[in-house]
């Protein structure tokens, strides 16, 4: 049998690549499309920049500290009611959920009415 295949190595795709690029927008557009997908790449660090720093001001405003992973659901009922203050010795998991769900609740109002910033902002 004969193999057809190409043995084509990870740089020389790259240079595929550009030369198809080049190709098919013209050498004039070139300087365009990759001010284009600056601005994009730019644009997308920028919001995740974003979510990771607002993911980290929630779970740091709830003091909830996870060192690794979770495997039981009891474990992690277990972990939120410890970091909120909350017995959960002789508790059932309905129990824990309410009393952690009544908890983040009266917590999440906390947050509003000491909140004076104004409106949310939308994105």
């Amino acid at each position: 049998m004969y193999d057809f295949s190409l043995n084509i190595l990870g740089s020389e795709w790259f240079i595929i690549a550009f030369v198809a690029i080049v190709l098919f927008f013209g050498s004039k557009r070139l300087p365009e499309l990759s001010k284009k997908l600056g601005k994009a790449v730019g644009e997308y660090n920028k919001a995740k920049t974003m979510v990771q720093n607002e993911f980290q001001n929630v779970t740091s405003s709830y003091n909830i500290n996870v060192q690794g992973p979770v495997e039981i659901e009891r474990q992690k009922l277990e972990m939120i009611a410890k970091s909120l203050g909350v017995d959960f010795l002789n508790k059932s998991d309905d129990e824990l959920r309410n009393i952690i769900a009544s908890k983040m609740r009266k917590t999440d109002s906390d947050h509003k009415n000491t909140d004076n910033s104004g409106p949310p902002q939308q994105i």
